[in-house]
Parts: C-alpha cells; sequence; structure tokens
C-alpha cells in the first residue's frame, strides 16, 4: 500500500504516546497517508497528568517546517500546540513561505487533566494573525469559550461562538462538543454558508485522551486525499468514535484510544 498523501504536523510531543505528534503520525499513517514533523514542545506525562513542558526554541520550529517541505512538500498541514506568541509568529511565517493551502488547526490550550499549554499571548496572537490562514478550526469547549469570550452551555451557544469565530476571519470552524453533558454528542461544523450538525454517540469511558489530536489529523487527512472539508469532519468524526469505542484501556488515568481502528491486517499475519 502507497502513502496517498504526504501530511506535514506542527505540534507538541506526548511521552505516553496517546496524543499530540503521536496519536498524529499514528492518525495519518493508519487512515493511509505519510507523516512529516515539526516539533514545537516535549511534554514530560502519562495518563495521569503532564509533569513539564519543554519548550523548542521558535527558530528551530520555522527550521523544521522549512527544511522539511523544501524537499517532500506536504499536500496538507495539522497544527496543534503553539505554546507561546513567538512560536506562533514564526509558524505564521513559515506557512507564508511553503504556501500549502490546506491547513488544519487544532488549537491546543488545556491538557487533558487540566494542565495550561498555552499563554495569553499566544492566545491573541493566535487569533490576529493564525485563525485566518487555516482552512479549518477544530476548538472544543473550553477553546471555544477562550477564543470567543462566550460561554456555551448548549448547541445554540456553540453555533453563537462559531459564528464569532468566522468574524475573525475563520474560513470553516468545527466546535467540537464532547465537554456538554448529553446523551449524544453534538459537533456543530460553520461556515459563511452552510451548517451542519454532526451527532454521535456518546460512550462511557475515561480513555479519551488524544482524541482532539487523532480528530484534526483524521480530517487532515481525509481532506489532503480530496474529500470536501465537511466530508473529512465527517469521516474524521467516524474515525474517532471508533477508536473510543475500541480503546485498548491502558493506563491508570485518561487512557489512550485505539489508532489502530482502520487497520485491516492481511489474513497471512493473523
Amino acid at each position: 500500500m502507497k502513502p496517498k498523501s504526504k501530511i506535514l504536523i506542527i505540534a507538541g510531543s506526548d511521552s505516553s504516546g496517546g496524543a499530540g505528534i503521536q496519536a498524529d503520525i499514528k492518525t495519518v499513517t493508519t487512515i493511509g497517508s505519510y507523516a512529516m514533523t515539526a516539533i514545537t514542545a516535549v511534554t514530560v506525562q502519562n495518563t495521569q497528568g503532564v509533569k513539564s513542558v519543554i519548550p523548542i526554541h521558535p527558530n528551530e520550529i520555522k527550521n523544521q517546517i522549512i527544511y522539511t517541505s523544501k524537499d517532500i512538500k506536504p499536500d496538507a498541514i495539522k497544527i496543534g500546540m503553539l505554546h507561546s506568541s513567538e512560536v506562533v509568529n514564526k509558524v505564521v511565517n513559515s506557512l507564508n513561505i511553503i504556501k500549502v493551502k490546506k491547513i488544519i488547526l487544532d488549537p491546543v490550550m488545556v491538557a487533558k487533566g487540566g494542565t495550561r499549554l498555552i499563554n495569553y499571548r499566544a492566545i491573541q496572537t493566535l487569533k490576529k494573525k493564525l485563525i485566518k490562514q487555516v482552512s479549518l478550526i477544530t476548538p472544543n469547549i473550553p477553546e471555544a469559550e477562550i477564543l470567543t469570550d462566550v460561554k456555551i452551555n448548549n448547541k445554540e451557544d456553540m453555533i453563537f461562538a462559531a459564528n464569532k469565530l468566522i468574524n475573525l476571519g475563520a474560513k470553516n470552524v468545527l466546535i467540537k462538543g464532547g465537554h456538554l453533558k448529553s446523551k449524544n454528542v453534538q459537533d456543530i461544523f460553520m461556515n459563511k454558508s452552510d451548517l451542519k450538525v454532526f451527532v454521535s454517540p456518546r460512550h462511557k469511558t475515561r480513555n479519551t485522551h488524544g482524541t482532539g489530536c487523532t480528530l484534526s489529523s483524521a480530517i487532515t487527512t481525509y481532506f489532503s486525499c480530496g474529500k470536501s472539508i465537511k466530508k473529512a469532519c465527517e469521516l474524521g468524526i467516524k474515525y474517532v468514535n471508533s477508536a473510543i469505542l475500541t480503546n485498548p484501556k491502558y493506563g491508570k488515568g485518561h487512557g489512550p484510544i485505539n489508532h489502530l481502528n482502520s487497520m485491516k491486517i492481511n489474513k497471512k499475519f493473523r
């Protein structure tokens, strides 16, 4: 099987393997594409929490992006954890140089255990400079609240917040509804001319570490292969739901999901 497309992932590393660059690479690979990386930070963490975050120098992040893309031009880019204003600026500068059109932004701000992963200045720079350059932004509810100053309690609040993100320059928005207490999970996809509510069953499990990273990488991969942005969101949500349902139950805290759920192993290897 040959890779269907080439994806550059700009994100932080997760030593436990469930989120960040590790989850991104697994997702891109199992869906059938080729993953490249520009690592923005190294985290020391496990399923029970984040012990420390070691940032990579902004210039080295820029160098990773440009040097990699000069040799192997990405078909699409997924952006995750950007921990400082300097990093956001360097990434924006890099994107202007390499000129890739398909870009998905997952505005990673808070780890599953509650550790804050981005500072206030970085959020302002992201809102001012980066949002308008990407094809899609995929915040969860806490992230959407931080970006829009809107308290989200229901679907109508999600739609209102999505409108505010579009007014900030976002072309397409997918607000993930997993943090709301409801029987089903409702994810809101929106742009200036379209509104779609994706409804999924809620699975009762603590093992949802890395769902946001995984979803944005899945969407990036499907989008890079020629699917529309809305169809890529639909397929990405299905991939993550299957990964949650079949999670391997690793760790004592918020365990990882099953990125191998899309893989079909040849009979001779079973």
